[in-house]
């Protein structure tokens, strides 16, 4: 059970850092720029795949963690 409470701690302390992540865009660009259309934030390709590689990390967590646990018993 020890070992599930860290790694709750640690999966909860990384989905902070994951969030705070970035910082906020402003909300309006400075005076006098002409720039172009867009929120100007750069284009991330795993952006589409956040979700899909969330559910492989936990399917590999149980994985790994019923393949140990049988080892020690």
């Amino acid at each position: 059970m020890k070992t599930i409470n860290k790694l709750v701690y640690v999966f909860f302390l990384l989905t902070v850092f994951l969030i705070n992540a970035q910082p906020s865009q402003p909300s309006q660009p400075p005076a006098g720029g002409v720039g172009g259309s867009g929120t100007g934030a750069p284009a991330s390709p795993i952006d589409m795949y956040v979700y899909a590689l969330g559910i492989i990390a936990v399917m590999f967590i149980a994985f790994f963690n019923k393949k140990y646990t049988g080892k020690k018993a």
